[in-house]
């Protein structure tokens, strides 16, 4: 069997079922056609949150955990010290 990265090979049908109004929403922003094309990237979203949730947590094992001065020091170097983009309006 052949195994693909998020993203790649062939498309595949799948049964899967969401909430009437959840549909509703998805439709409303993308027309009735384009459904598959936005859970698909949805779908692409959440297995790289997973994968940066993992990375994380395995950083935080071995090294502890990630203090409010260690993101205060990313997001300043990330974005200057004009202020964090996690607080910005």
């Amino acid at each position: 069997m052949t195994t693909f990265p998020p993203g790649d090979g062939p498309t595949q049908s799948v049964s899967v079922s969401f909430h009437a109004g959840t549909i509703d929403a998805v439709r409303d922003r993308v027309g009735k056609r384009g459904v598959s094309a936005y859970v698909e990237n949805a779908v692409q979203r959440q297995i790289e949150r997973d994968a940066l949730d993992a990375v994380i947590r395995d950083h935080e094992t071995r090294h502890g955990k990630i203090t409010d001065e260690e993101i205060a020091a990313a997001e300043a170097e990330l974005y200057g010290d004009g202020g964090s983009a996690r607080h910005a309006a």
